[in-house]
C-alpha cells in the first residue's frame, strides 16, 4: 500500500506491461484512474485521465495541480486503459491518504 500525505501532491504510478511477441506495445489511449472509499466498480463519473510514462500509467494527486486531491482516508486504487480490442478494469491496490 502506498501512502501520501493530504498536503502532497505526487505522482501514483501503476506497472503496466504490454507485449507482444517480446516487444512492447505503446499505448495510445491514455490511462484512466479511479480513487474510491470501495471495492464497487468504479462508475463513468469516477474516472480521471493520467499519463503513460514508459510502462508505468501515473496520475498526479495532491492539492498543488493535481488531477484531484483526496481527503483523509484508505483508497481502492482501480486503473483501465484501451490496448486493441481489450479495455481491462483493474483493481491495482490501495492508497492511504493521511
Amino acid at each position: 500500500m502506498d501512502r501520501l500525505a493530504a498536503t502532497s501532491t505526487e505522482f501514483v504510478h501503476v506497472n503496466v506491461g504490454s507485449w507482444i511477441n517480446g516487444t512492447a506495445i505503446t499505448l495510445a489511449d491514455p490511462p484512466e484512474f479511479a480513487f474510491l472509499l470501495t471495492t464497487n466498480n468504479p462508475l463513468a463519473e469516477d474516472w480521471l485521465t493520467g499519463e503513460w510514462s514508459g510502462n508505468w500509467a501515473r496520475i498526479l494527486v495532491g492539492p498543488a495541480g493535481g488531477a484531484v486531491t483526496l481527503a483523509e482516508g484508505r483508497y481502492h486504487v482501480w486503473l483501465t486503459f484501451t490496448a486493441g480490442l481489450e479495455a481491462p478494469v483493474r483493481l491495482t491496490g490501495q492508497l492511504d491518504i493521511y
